[in-house]
């Protein structure tokens, strides 16, 4: 029986609803993956998916005329998280797959191997379809640092030392199920916080918190909560001059992403509505959910089928339409790829150089 991937917004299609196949997904969560090879990876991968739709000559300044969506491997149960780490052989992808507990590494030369697990839960007991990390980042010191479900914090990966929690409660109440993060200049990171992680999500005894908010947590450790509007808020990223947040929201009931001003003091002015998906979910399954920034401030955002590619107003000037449930996606380095998570998938399309 192969167990069916889902994405961790919209949670009518993917929900999986009778016992057997929960605790073979519990299973799959605390199974040792030492015996997880390449090949199984990447056996059968198709070497393209769907397509790229160009709507706006802007695009091709962005992503190349030649370029695909390639597949680079398949088989994991849900892709989310990818953070490029550079390094001296050209560098690595890092990416979660929340389900099975795990992160998972692939290079160019090496392929796909484990990274790390556990890598949201450390419990002993079982916790959920969604236990693992799910966003990736890397602080100023290259350091990984990871939005983690079950375990309901954000934390660094030490050189040397193991995990430290940077923020697991906001006034003395645990955190929901941290999604994902973005790194500014100064070092403070800006986080989503929806139930995503909790086995029983928004009604999960477990929680501590009535709503779902997006924070800031400065270098110092203070915590901040910027805003609580938002019902499922999910994606996070900041344009180039750090001057403007953009937030996703992954209700199904109003999938739409938010542009919010950020003031001198780093608090969040009123947020605008620049785009909604809610005709692409008439065509394709999913909801707005991670996103990347390049520095030209074009906005790179998962939704329904695929990634859409806006201007800072929210405009389509494309779509990179992979058909699947598509979480998140990251530049490399020097923004030359696009690396996209894709529901069981894990592909990239060229930019422009």
């Amino acid at each position: 029986m192969q167990l069916q991937s889902w994405a961790d917004s919209p949670p009518t299609p993917y929900l999986i609803a009778n016992s057997f196949a929960m605790r073979l997904a519990a299973l799959l969560c605390f199974v040792s993956l030492a015996s997880l090879s390449s090949s199984l990876l990447v056996a059968q991968t198709p070497e393209t998916l769907g397509r790229i739709e160009r709507l706006d000559p802007a695009l091709d300044s962005l992503v190349a005329a030649t370029a695909k969506i390639e597949v680079l491997a398949s088989g994991f149960t849900w892709t989310e998280g990818p953070v490029w780490v550079p390094d001296e052989q050209g560098g690595y992808l890092l990416f979660s797959d929340i389900p099975r507990n795990s992160i998972f590494r692939w290079s160019e030369a090496g392929g796909i191997s484990l990274f790390m697990q556990p890598s949201g839960y450390t419990g002993a007991t079982y916790y959920g379809l969604e236990p693992g990390s799910n966003g990736l980042a890397l602080d100023a010191q290259d350091r990984l640092t990871a939005c983690e479900h079950g375990d309901r914090r954000i934390s660094v990966l030490t050189r040397g030392g193991g995990k430290q929690t940077l923020a697991d409660n906001y006034q003395g109440r645990r955190l929901n199920s941290p999604n994902d993060l973005v790194f500014d200049s100064a070092g403070s990171i800006y986080f989503t916080d929806p139930p995503y992680g909790l086995p029983e999500r928004a009604a999960d005894p477990r929680r501590e918190l009535d709503f779902c908010g997006v924070y800031r947590l400065d270098a110092n450790g203070q915590l901040t909560l910027l805003t609580k509007q938002l019902t499922r808020p999910n994606g996070i990223g900041l344009s180039p001059d750090e001057k403007t947040l953009i937030v996703a929201q992954s209700d199904s009931d109003k999938p739409i992403w938010m542009s919010f001003p950020i003031n001198e003091d780093k608090t969040l002015g009123e947020g605008v509505v620049i785009a909604d998906a809610t005709e692409a979910k008439k065509e394709f399954a999913g909801a707005p959910d991670g996103l990347a920034i390049h520095r030209s401030g074009i906005i790179f955002a998962s939704a329904p089928g695929g990634i859409h590619v806006m201007k800072p107003d929210g405009s389509l000037i494309g779509r990179l339409i992979t058909g699947e449930r598509t979480s998140n996606c990251t530049f490399d380095k020097d923004q030359k790829t696009l690396y996209i998570t894709a529901d069981s998938y894990v592909c990239r399309v060229k930019l422009v150089e």
